[in-house]
């Protein structure tokens, strides 16, 4: 098997599974009572993994679609120039939307698209994201739905990639500069 740069295992398999049942249970939990049809809108292309998870997880009806945004390029470092690639087919006015990412750290970028789809004037925008750098966080970002905080460390494995390679990985792993 090749290297693959990965210096230590930060999340397991098994953690994952039981994250995404715990997240799925609280966001099913808090639109329990709505009679709008809940929006999940997942950003492309690291959300595809957890959000295919997650919306299994979740117990009510719901329409599903995608943005793609990018900041990153190839590198392991936000440029912090934000470009939205595809936007949404759905409407989201007067809607309750549920926007899933796979990991929050400078929140440059999601705040960006919180501002975009906050402009298209839903009844209730939430975030829900797999993973969280808090210590990063150089914008506003208000989290409701969080898998878990993390170091400061970069990491690749179930959606999150480098380079767009090991998105693959069952687990979150720790990928050496």
């Amino acid at each position: 098997m090749p290297d693959t740069g990965i210096t230590d295992i930060l999340v397991s398999e098994d953690q994952i599974k039981e994250i995404v049942k715990r997240l799925g249970a609280e966001v099913t939990e808090h639109y329990r009572n709505t009679e709008r049809e809940l929006v999940v809108i997942g950003l492309l292309r690291g959300s595809f993994v957890f959000m295919a998870d997650l919306v299994r997880e979740i117990k009510l009806p719901m329409v599903m679609d995608f943005m793609t945004v990018s900041s990153y390029g190839d590198g392991t470092v936000s440029s912090g120039d934000v470009k939205i690639i595809m936007d949404l087919d759905t409407s989201i006015e007067g809607r309750d939307v549920l926007l899933v990412e796979d990991i929050v750290d400078t929140g440059n970028t999601f705040s960006k698209v919180i501002r975009m789809l906050q402009n298209r004037n839903p009844n209730s925008l939430k975030i829900c994201t797999f993973l969280n750098k808090p210590e990063c966080r150089t914008a506003d970002v208000e989290i409701d739905f969080c898998g878990m905080d993390i170091p400061n460390e970069f990491v690749v494995g179930y959606g999150l990639d480098y380079a767009q390679l090991y998105r693959n990985l069952p687990y979150i792993g720790i990928k050496g500069q």
